[in-house]
């Protein structure tokens, strides 16, 4: 029988470990299965932890739970052994989501002979960093960097309004807004805020994100978070924070953007579509009801 164990916080060890097993299924799909939000949980208490072993001891296969949302990854060694099945059986009856990152037909058929089907797709889009258009920002906008301490309850605030029927951005809490802090990708330089210069109160932001060249890739920019306060809305102040944005990473000698977007978001892969963007890849969470 396969050995789960549940654990509210995980080891340094077994973080590692977890770590070494998405980076052998990252070699042997192409595409690395856990998401930022799980990488970051791996360090705190926000997750439900579940690590399935093999008979010689080793880490086979692990999974988390953020409420009923989560993600897993069986190491390729150890895959068609069931433990897949029973890390799916020690989440749990009921309602679930995981998501599988690429629309991959092993994904699929899995999620499938286990009662989940398809309820959410997640597309990474991508543009070059040249021949970027020229978008002005609205009259009476400033943009300014994120001063860390100062501006971030007034942030969570906007974020919160801006993604507020978003099933994940729009419940951050100021303990995902430090934990980023702590990332050595974090540059306040890169988080642009648009502010009113009478008052300062902020309308909109575009947080940016360097990933570092590494398994053969270059270097790659990303509009990280692009968010417009619906209280406070100035026409054109998406499209110009964007670009905004695009010509900071650009500024930094990338060459090239990426963005998630949820497929079912027609304004803003309307947006993204205008603005050069195409479709690079496909995440899809697959739902079990309770």
């Amino acid at each position: 029988m396969t050995d789960v164990r549940s654990a509210d916080r995980l080891t340094p060890d077994e973080a590692a470990g977890v770590l070494t097993v998405a980076a052998a299924a990252d070699e042997a799909d192409g595409v690395y299965p856990l998401s930022e939000d799980g990488v970051l949980g791996l360090r705190g208490t926000t997750h439900r932890h579940l690590l399935s072993v093999a008979d010689d001891g080793d880490l086979a296969g692990y999974a988390y739970l953020s409420g009923t949302s989560g993600e897993l990854v069986v190491h390729p060694k150890h895959r068609l052994r069931g433990h897949g099945t029973a890390l799916l059986a020690a989440a749990g009856p009921g309602e679930l989501q995981f998501w599988a990152h690429g629309d991959e037909p092993a994904a699929r058929a899995f999620a499938d002979k286990a009662g989940f089907t398809r309820s959410r797709v997640l597309w990474q889009m991508r543009r070059p960093l040249a021949d970027l258009p020229d978008v002005p920002l609205p009259e009476g906008v400033l943009v300014r960097a994120f001063v860390p301490g100062e501006d971030d309850a007034a942030w969570l605030g906007v974020n919160s309004r801006a993604f507020a029927h978003h099933p994940e951005q729009g419940r951050w809490t100021e303990n995902d807004l430090r934990l980023r802090f702590a990332e050595p990708w974090f540059d306040p330089a890169g988080f642009l805020l648009a502010v009113d210069p009478a008052d300062d109160k902020l309308l909109g932001f575009h947080w940016t994100k360097v990933h570092p060249a590494g398994g053969g890739e270059p270097a790659i920019g990303e509009i990280y978070v692009l968010g417009v306060d619906p209280g406070g809305h100035r026409r054109g102040l998406g499209a110009a924070l964007s670009v905004a944005g695009l010509r900071h990473l650009a500024g930094r000698g990338l060459h090239d953007a990426l963005l998630y977007v949820d497929e079912s978001n027609e304004a803003a892969v309307a947006l993204y579509r205008r603005l050069g963007f195409d479709i690079h890849s496909t995440d899809v969470q697959y739902t079990r009801s309770a």
